[in-house]
């Protein structure tokens, strides 16, 4: 992978999102679902706490319709429009072109964190809030993002277009940012609960919202990243030889 061709690719996608209105939209839409959720439906005033759990509580949920607006676009114009083919047979690896696209949605999920920071900022007058914990929630918050944005984008790559990026992102991320609450409100046997619980990625952020980084949910998500950035590498290389 040649990293100077990635990052071209990354800043000219990230030129691009400038001009996208459902980026702005879900921007908005994630900053403000997110906190009148907390605030006002959870009231979280009255729980008298001074830790913001409840806060990062609700990133899984709203990822799970914000990310594949982000990424629905990525690989599905590419193919529609049929620039697609135009990109593979320029002087790009699979590996630059895949890991461009990673890093432009990436930079706009981490903007789109950075600018939660005043929702703590603001908090900390009221409260002696434990800074070690917001860093490790925001840790959390970009590993999962980085695992949901990969899936996202190995979704728009096999997608025709961008409602079906769309729709086949939110199903999966769906299934696995809440099939380990299934599974515990059914009372499914260990071994069954443990595999589910397992390729959950809400479940691998719930340590990271206590504040605990385990070095197991670090690799998870990690692995999970690298597998579906791999697929899509794939899917890509199918299409070149097809």
């Amino acid at each position: 992978m040649n990293k100077s061709r990635a990052l071209t690719l990354a800043r000219k996608e990230l030129y691009q999102y400038l001009y996208m209105p459902s980026i702005y939209g879900a921007v908005v839409f994630f900053l403000l679902f997110c906190s009148m959720w907390t605030f006002f439906l959870q009231s979280y005033f009255a729980s008298d706490q001074a830790t913001l759990r409840p806060y990062f509580a609700t990133f899984p949920i709203f990822f799970i319709l914000v990310i594949p607006v982000i990424t629905m676009k990525s690989w599905a114009e590419e193919r529609k429009t049929g620039t697609v083919e135009l990109l593979l047979t320029m002087p790009f690896s699979e590996w630059d072109l895949v890991i461009g696209k990673f890093l432009s949605v990436f930079g706009v999920l981490a903007a789109m964190l950075l600018l939660t920071l005043p929702v703590p900022l603001s908090l900390f007058r009221l409260g002696r809030f434990d800074t070690g914990l917001l860093l490790c929630e925001y840790s959390g918050a970009l590993l999962l993002g980085a695992s949901a944005c990969s899936l996202g984008l190995l979704f728009s790559s096999i997608s025709k277009n961008q409602a079906g990026s769309f729709l086949g992102s939110v199903v999966i991320l769906l299934v696995l940012m809440l099939i380990n609450q299934l599974a515990g409100r059914i009372n499914i046997p260990y071994p069954f609960s443990g595999v589910i619980n397992f390729i959950s990625l809400a479940y691998h952020y719930e340590s990271f919202s206590r504040g605990i980084i385990d070095s197991r949910d670090v690799v998870f998500f990690v692995l999970t990243t690298f597998l579906f950035l791999y697929i899509n590498t794939q899917v890509l290389l199918y299409r070149k030889w097809k």
